[in-house]
């Protein structure tokens, strides 16, 4: 089982975790029950050791299609021969309430459109990122796999054998018009203890599934130019949100790198405060108001454990949890060697002041479009804003986590000074209690702070940290949250300088962005890494929103846009970052770049359309 291409990789899920499918036809990362719990197939990280679940034709001389039935979240793998055309069809039914965990798990729908063909099913667990032995049980409707803390079952109504002692494999051959469903489930208390999986009930199943994916699609309120893409950025968002507590999660993989053979890996199966807040503002515009409810009562809860003084984390457990203790699996060599492989995150130690700025953003918006934010949290945002006015001259690691230590990061900054001005705004909009003139005085302060120590003459740009000299992709952000006018000369320098060639002193690639120069801007991790994707989604706005003063700039963003439209993968799926042979890196699919897909495409259409002199939706 060689390493596939990460974006070789579809996904499905049941908003409680989520399964990659290759075009190979196997199941390389599902975690089971949820998103962060250990993983039981794991060969993404390791070929060898990780665990797979894989149906495919015997014949090697085949070509291979992925789809997703059209607005939905079902993925077709098809196999084309001369002597036939089969599919594997994976899905995983949604619980009918969020209070109670689903019944049913990955399903896997082998047919065979037309011809014939003969399947091979090879099914091998690798429990607790394989770390616990298991054993096999083969029974009359399926195969049962039990570890020291979790048991499973693949259920199908074919002979299974054992393979190489800790699996099963089985070979079939299908006719035009035949159809075989296999499940993969849980065993553990209080789910559903049988195994077989009768074909009528695959059959309702899938319908039902099609049908809860298209209802939820469906409520969407964009009809822009770029529909088709919008649904899929939604679905995906959708498919990362954790439904019992409203937690949206980054991406539903740990450990994918950033560069092939580096260290930057990281596990992103967590809710960061910065993630989820920017989430919920790109699907609240385009009329997901039910999934922003969820994450501020998620939010709600959180700010019931703040720190005494009114502080919060970075990041939290999809259940809320606080600690994310980070340790390495060194008995797995990493996504083609690429190691260390993280699980947990210790960010959650870390202090990144931007999180109050786009959790403040959200929760205005969430007010204003929404739902009218209660007094009770109320207290607790002024608590929240009092905090930011007395801790934002600290440093800290920033929205991009450096390991090199705290510093001035002038996007911090930034975003607190939108922390205490949205909290003003939101104060004088309901007309609650606030400290009027601290508030206000701490916000002009960082205001003047940053035009004079974060912007610098001689670059013509503002800069990544105080008095600093070198450019970060987060300076786009700034028009974005109305800190500065799009069409302010600054802000015109600024994406003028970072929209130049890195061998020019800029950090655009044929369009694509870098986040920083990592050889300018150490920051405490050895190797490179690609563009990342958010930061081109932003360098698209920014210019659309600057195309007030010159009508080009709006034609270079729509170019831009749809340039990066064709990094996506065959499915519209896109990771953390592109590498420089146009792969997909990082973790897979990721929420912040789906996200900012959504918000460039509102905002383009609605520059192209000719109505930028109407209120942006912010």
């Amino acid at each position: 089982m060689p390493y596939q291409p990460i974006e070789d990789y579809g996904v499905v899920g049941n908003l409680r975790t989520t399964a990659l499918a290759g075009k190979n036809g196997s199941i390389d990362w599902f975690c089971f029950p949820h998103f962060d719990s250990p993983s039981v197939f794991g060969a993404i990280l390791d070929e060898r050791k990780g665990g797979y679940f894989q149906i495919c034709p015997t014949i090697d001389e085949i070509a291979r299609k992925q789809v997703y039935w059209p607005d939905t979240n079902v993925l077709v793998t098809r196999f084309l021969s001369t002597d036939g055309v089969g599919e594997v069809i994976d899905y995983m039914p949604v619980s009918e309430s969020k209070d109670r965990e689903p019944t049913r798990g990955l399903i896997r729908r082998v047919k065979v459109a037309r011809g014939s063909m003969r399947f091979r099913l090879t099914c091998v667990p690798a429990f607790n990122y394989g770390r616990d032995p298991h054993t096999v049980e083969i029974v009359g409707e399926g195969a049962r796999f039990s570890s020291a803390n979790l048991c499973m079952a693949l259920g199908c109504s074919i002979p299974l054998q054992e393979f190489s002692h800790n699996g099963v494999a089985c070979e079939f051959s299908l006719e035009e018009g035949q159809t075989q469903s296999f499940e993969f489930h849980g065993l553990t208390p209080g789910l559903r203890e049988q195994i077989g999986l009768p074909e009528e009930e695959s059959e309702k199943l899938f319908h039902d599934t099609i049908h809860f994916w298209r209802q939820w699609v469906g409520k969407c309120t964009y009809r822009g130019r770029w529909r088709e893409t919008v649904h899929r950025s939604a679905l995906v968002l959708k498919l990362l949100t954790f439904e019992p507590t409203g937690a949206i999660v980054a991406a539903p993989t740990c450990s994918l790198p950033e560069s092939l053979g580096g260290s930057r890996n990281w596990d992103y199966r967590y809710t960061w405060i910065r993630d989820a807040a920017f989430t919920v503002y790109s699907l609240m515009r385009i009329g997901f108001t039910d999934e922003a409810a969820q994450f501020v009562a998620f939010l709600d809860a959180r700010c019931h454990e703040m720190d005494p003084e009114g502080s919060l984390q970075t990041v939290y457990g999809i259940d809320g949890r606080h600690v994310l203790t980070e340790e390495t699996l060194d008995h797995w060599e990493g996504y083609k060697e690429s190691s260390p492989v993280r699980i947990g995150n210790d960010a959650y130690r870390q202090l990144q002041l931007d999180i109050y700025g786009e959790l403040m953003d959200s929760l205005y918006l969430y007010n204003k479009y929404g739902t009218p934010i209660s007094y009770d949290l109320w207290r607790y945002l002024r608590r929240l804003t009092d905090w930011v006015c007395k801790h934002w001259k600290e440093q800290d690691e920033a929205i991009w986590e450096v390991r090199g230590g705290p510093r001035d990061f002038v996007y911090s900054k930034m975003m607190s000074w939108v922390a205490v001005d949205r909290a003003l705004r939101l104060a004088t909009k309901r007309s609650f209690p606030a400290d009027w003139a601290g508030w206000t005085a701490a916000r002009d302060e960082m205001y003047e702070t940053i035009m004079q120590r974060g912007w610098n003459e001689q670059r013509g740009a503002f800069v990544q940290q105080f008095d600093g000299e070198a450019l970060d992709a987060s300076a786009l952000l700034m028009p974005l949250v109305f800190f500065v006018s799009p069409t302010d000369p600054r802000m015109l320098r600024t994406m003028d300088a970072i929209n130049q060639p890195p061998r020019a002193g800029g950090l655009v690639s044929d369009g694509l962005v870098f986040r920083y120069d990592v050889e300018k801007t150490p920051d405490g991790l050895k190797g490179t890494e690609g563009t990342f994707n958010l930061c081109t989604f932003w360098l698209v706005e920014a210019l659309t929103r600057a195309s007030a003063s010159d009508p080009k700039r709006l034609r270079r963003a729509r170019l831009l846009f749809e340039h990066m439209l064709g990094y996506a993968n065959h499915l519209g799926l896109y990771a953390e970052q592109t590498g420089h042979q146009g792969q997909a890196l990082g973790n897979f699919p990721q929420a912040l770049t789906h996200l900012a897909l959504i918000s460039a495409a509102f905002n383009l259409d609605r520059y192209l359309d000719g109505r930028e002199n109407t209120p942006p939706v912010k």
